[in-house]
């Protein structure tokens, strides 16, 4: 016989005891803090036990606290496993769910999939979205395309493409005014930047290229910053600002014109592309269509344009 268990409360009160704080367990279950400590104190009158020993900065469980919570974790793990294996046994075999950053997708990935559809018309790509910041996630995608260097321990990992890095401007910034021909003019430009903070010093930033190509950078007149990279993509493209262009990011827009190259340096970046998915996974068909299909259209993509050339 099951009782008629809250479970709302029971959830609540488990992540304020992993998380040790009401604050925490409000922020990850998306509610106000009140209503968790409403929870936990319902919880409490149910029991007719206390089960947490509560602080101004930290929460403690009492013995049985500890008990009820490690009972509800286990519990909600394997309840999550579960429905992990179901999502993947009704998961249809037509579909492929790829999982990969939004800049990504929207400037590389998008355009490229029609030739998917064209090659496999019995399959269909799924696109999921997110950060990268949390690690990939295999019961909600077979294939994750990551950014970073690699280091995805307990999956399958391979380098899927480089990345290069050299400024991008719309051609209207090229002649003017102010011009933009010699590298003292960035000094008159906005300086469009990608935010790479949590990758630390491997962030692929202006100060970056400018150091591994021996340039000393001018003081822009203005910076703005962007927190997806296909908004710095779309905002060179608009005029506003020069930009880091990154390969693969930029490929499409410099071989239509729609951005040129102002200077000829290039380097290469300390991060890649890489697919991430279970070993399991790799025996899929519907997998390894996706994924020779993009090693293909990788190998096809032209190299950088030539910089527009100096003024004499």
């Amino acid at each position: 016989m099951i009782i008629n268990l809250p479970f709302s409360a029971l959830r609540a009160f488990e992540a304020v005891v992993r998380l040790s704080g009401f604050s925490a367990a409000a922020q990850e279950l998306g509610v106000s803090q009140s209503a968790i400590s409403q929870h936990v104190k319902t919880l409490e009158e149910w029991l007719g036990q206390e089960l947490l020993i509560r602080g101004a900065r930290k929460s403690q469980p009492t013995r049985e606290g500890d008990q009820l919570a490690r009972a509800v974790s286990d519990g909600l793990g394997r309840i999550s496993d579960v429905c992990a294996q179901l999502r993947d046994r009704t998961r249809s075999e037509n579909t492929v769910v790829i999982s990969c950053l939004p800049g990504f997708s929207f400037t590389w990935l998008f355009p490229r999939l029609l030739n998917f559809d064209t090659a496999h018309p019995h399959l269909a790509v799924s696109i999921v979205t997110d950060t990268g910041q949390l690690p990939f996630s295999a019961a909600d995608a077979d294939i994750g395309i990551r950014y970073g260097l690699g280091d995805y321990p307990g999956f399958h990992v391979e380098h899927l493409m480089h990345e290069s890095l050299t400024p991008v401007c719309a051609p209207s910034l090229i002649e003017g005014p102010p011009g933009l021909r010699d590298l003292e003019d960035l000094g008159s430009h906005t300086l469009l930047h990608d935010e790479n903070e949590s990758f630390g010093n491997a962030a692929p930033t202006w100060e970056f290229w400018a150091r591994n190509c021996g340039l000393t950078l001018p003081t822009p007149v203005k910076s703005r910053r962007f927190g997806q990279s296909n908004l710095v993509v779309q905002a060179a493209i608009q005029g506003l600002g020069v930009a880091l262009g990154r390969k693969p990011l930029v490929i499409d827009a410099l071989v239509d014109g729609r951005l040129v190259r102002p200077f000829p340096q290039i380097t290469r970046s300390p991060l890649s592309y890489w697919l991430v998915l279970r070993h399991e996974r790799l025996d899929s068909e519907k997998v390894q269509s996706f994924l020779s299909w993009i090693r293909s259209e990788v190998a096809r993509d032209p190299d950088l344009p030539e910089a527009i050339p100096p003024r004499d």
